[in-house]
This record gives structure tokens, C-alpha cells and sequence, in this order.
């Protein structure tokens, strides 16, 4: 100020005027920055609030593809897209653009706006724009792809590689043709060879005039489909995020059981609670009382941080592995600063764990020709009197259904290989362990 005033004398202005002028710098510096940017910023929420009230299927493709590169934001919108009860369908060879884009449904024949998005091609990662571009010239000159032999045959394989294709088998875009990507993934070489070959041919005279150019489609490999862990986890590495499920879903029936309360109803209480999900991110961060691990757990319905002391991490950080599961006893508090909760874990424990500690029986429910030999195969390598856990047998048949419990030298040790086991004998839902 006094500067200000100086120099305003120096240069012939008047005392009270240059104090008046700065005492009006000085009160626009306190507000009016802010005061504009608050007018923009409102008017641009009015207008997209508007937009995405009326609009909602544009409105959500539009912002997902604003920021396609970043599957960590395509993912907020995608959950934001489901909250407002807008369907995002998935990625389809013979359905998808380059972009997200809205589709016709029902809602447009009662007259009101789309609220189906379909998932644009270029949202998978390790497409790119050409890739894509040479798949949409294919599909427009000869209609859709019946197959991935007939995929493989028309698309330019200098612009659609193989690691696209992959990628896109992963990603669901070929699920109306064939929904076993295990299956398709395996047959991929042999499309492509198939492709290559009938290319070859087209470029030679056939001594007999036999149309040998013509693709002649394989089989597809037969290969067991992924189970649900695999699947979504396959589906992440395409998208970026698990679109057609949530991978806590693989275990959930079995972890509920000792967990059962979801995340999203997790209350404060004065006594040690179980809380369980996937460990989707975990952060270090240092702190008065030394360095302190924040696990972020995600069960579906909600997702929250975890805190955890670095004598507990250090105990079990092979435990903490992205993309598993983590079952927790800890404590919940309220949250003053956040108005969240606040969650410390007082023990931590992997799926291996729970089941070795916590476990009380393994339940098979086996099919009607059932070989004792396959049985004594199965369980045998696990047998264990002092630290396994009773075996029992559902048998259902035409005329009677019973539960027959094992003699305890069939005790057998809850061991990840045991129960992956038994689920490739029997189907996933006839391997069920039971917990105290």
C-alpha cells in the first residue's frame, strides 16, 4: 500500500485517490477471482446437470470418451453410468464404433430419451484408432463377421495384429460369436494361419480351378472355459477394470460365511468386526507412529480404506496381493475429519489362511457315479488327523439325499490346491467349505 501511494504522489495523483483505488484493489482480491470463476463453473454445471438429466446416454458416452486413454476415468463414469440406471453394453466386433456411443432402445419408442450406451472399441487396451478403423472398413464391405476365422480372414492383419485381436477376445468383443474366450484365444493361431493360407492361395492359379482361395473355417479348440476369477481377471487386462462382474463375486458365497457383513453396512461399534472384499490398491504413507500401510478393500457394494500397522504388514505382506482376496477382523470408528469411518485392522488373513484356521468341514456334493478311487485321488495328498477338518458327502439320488461325514483319518488339510482341485472334478458350486 504504501508503495502504491508513493508512487501515485510521485506521478502527480492525489493522496485519497490512490488510498480509494487500492482500498478497491484490495477488496477485488479478496473475492473477485473467485467470484468469476464461481459464474463460469456454474453455468457450465447448470448446462451439463441439464445434459445429463435430459440427455443421459449422450451426456455419459461423451464423457467417457473425452477421456478414453484413462480406463481409470472411464471406469468412474462407467459406475456413475450404472448408478443413473444407464445400460453400457459391452464391446462387440460386429456392434461397437470407435466410440462409446448411445443406441436406440426402448426408451426411444415410448419417446423418451436413450439410456444404453454401447462400449466403443477404442476403449479396449491395445487397439488404437487404425486398428479399429481397419475393422469397421472390413465390417462395413462384407457385413458382419460370422466367425474369428471369418474375422481373421477379412480384417488388414498389418493394421488388426494378433495382440489386438487378443486383446479384444479378452475384452468380450467377440462374445456373440463364441462366448468361450478360452476357447477363442486358443484357436486365434489357427485362424490366423488359416487367413494367411487361404491369402496365399488367392494369389496363385489353382491347377483345377477349385476356388481354393476360399477360407475354410477350422473348429474352435476344445478348451474348458475360465472360471470366474480368470475371466474377470482376463477382462481387466483388456479394460482396465472388471466390466461384466466383480471379482469378489468368485469367492463370495464362501467368504460370506465368515464375513457376512457387506461393506456398504459396515456400522461403527466398540467390538472387533470381520470385514472382507479384494484388495484393489494399497499405499504407504509415514506417520507418527512410524510407517502405516492403507489397504483399499472392494466388495461390490462399497469400497473403503484400511489401515494397517507396519508390524502387522511385515508380517503379512504375502498375504496383501492386489486382485485377491483379504478377509479382515479390525475395528470401525466413526471418522470426525472425513464423516467416514475408520477401520484399523487388528489381523489379517489371505483365503489360505481363513480356510487352515477358521474352517470346520468341506462339503462335496458328488454326482451319482461316483468312483471311491477318484475320491481316495483326490484327497489323499491332503490327509492330515491333527490339523484337517472333516470331509463330508452329499449324495442326492432318485430316491433319497443324505450328508455322510468321513471317518476322522479322511481329515483333510484346507490346502488353495485341495479345494482347486475338487472344483476341476466337480463344478464349482459342489465344492463348499463351511466355517465355525
Amino acid at each position: 500500500r504504501v508503495v502504491f501511494q508513493e508512487g501515485a504522489v510521485k506521478k502527480g495523483y492525489d493522496a485519497d485517490l490512490a488510498a480509494h483505488l487500492f482500498d478497491l484493489m484490495e477488496k477485488f482480491a479478496g473475492y473477485g477471482f473467485n467470484k468469476s470463476h464461481s459464474a463460469a463453473y456454474a453455468l457450465i454445471s447448470y448446462q451439463t446437470a441439464w445434459l445429463k438429466r435430459y440427455h443421459p446416454a449422450e451426456f455419459l458416452a461423451a464423457t467417457m470418451l473425452s477421456d478414453m486413454d484413462d480406463t481409470d476415468k472411464i471406469q468412474v463414469f462407467w459406475r456413475d453410468a450404472v448408478a443413473n440406471d444407464v445400460t453400457v453394453l459391452p464391446p462387440d466386433v460386429n456392434a461397437s464404433g470407435y466410440r462409446f456411443a448411445p443406441v436406440a432402445d426402448d426408451h426411444m419408442a415410448q419417446g423418451k430419451p436413450p439410456r444404453t450406451i454401447r462400449y466403443g472399441l477404442g476403449g479396449v487396451k491395445g487397439t488404437g484408432q487404425s486398428a479399429v478403423e481397419a475393422i469397421l472398413a472390413a465390417r462395413d464391405a462384407g457385413g458382419p463377421f460370422a466367425s474369428l476365422f471369418d474375422f481373421c480372414a477379412r480384417v488388414d492383419r498389418h493394421a488388426v495384429n494378433r495382440r489386438t485381436i487378443e486383446a479384444l477376445i479378452r475384452a468380450g468383443a467377440f462374445d456373440t460369436l463364441e462366448d468361450n474366450r478360452a476357447a477363442l484365444l486358443e484357436t486365434l493361431g489357427s485362424a490366423i494361419e488359416a487367413a494367411e493360407q487361404a491369402e496365399r492361395n488367392a494369389n496363385q492359379c489353382s491347377l483345377f480351378a477349385d476356388e481354393s482361395d476360399q477360407l475354410v473355417a477350422g473348429e474352435l479348440a476344445r478348451v474348458t472355459p475360465w472360471d470366474l476369477q480368470t475371466y474377470l481377471t482376463e477382462e481387466k487386462t483388456a479394460l482396465g477394470f472388471y466390466f461384466s462382474g466383480h471379482l469378489f463375486d468368485a469367492w463370495r458365497d464362501e467368504i460370506r460365511r465368515v464375513a457376512p457383513t457387506p461393506l456398504a453396512r459396515l456400522a461403527p461399534s466398540r467390538n472387533p468386526q470381520w470385514l472382507a472384499g479384494v484388495l484393489a490398491a494399497v499405499r504407504p504413507r509415514m506417520t507418527r507412529r512410524g510407517k502405516m500401510l492403507y489397504a483399499l478393500l472392494d466388495d461390490g457394494t462399497a469400497q473403503i480404506e484400511i489401515a494397517i500397522f507396519n508390524e502387522m504388514y511385515e508380517q503379512y505382506r504375502n498375504s496383501l496381493k492386489e486382485d485377491r482376496p483379504l478377509v479382515i477382523q479390525g475395528r470401525v470408528s466413526h471418522d470426525d475429519y472425513s464423516g467416514g469411518l475408520r477401520v484399523s485392522a487388528d489381523d489379517l488373513y489371505d483365503l489360505q489362511r481363513i480356510r487352515e484356521t477358521r474352517a470346520r468341514s468341506l462339503r462335496l456334493s458328488v454326482p451319482d457315479a461316483l468312483e471311491p478311487a477318484q475320491l481316495q485321488e483326490l484327497l489323499g495328498p491332503w490327509r492330515s488327523q491333527e490339523s484337517g477338518v472333516p470331509v463330508e458327502l452329499r449324495l442326492r439320488r432318485q430316491d433319497f439325499s443324505c450328508l455322510l461325514r468321513l471317518g476322522d483319518d479322511w481329515r483333510v488339510r484346507m490346502d488353495d490346491a485341495l479345494i482347486a482341485g475338487a472344483r476341476q472334478w466337480l463344478s464349482y458350486d459342489q465344492v463348499e467349505v463351511f466355517y465355525g
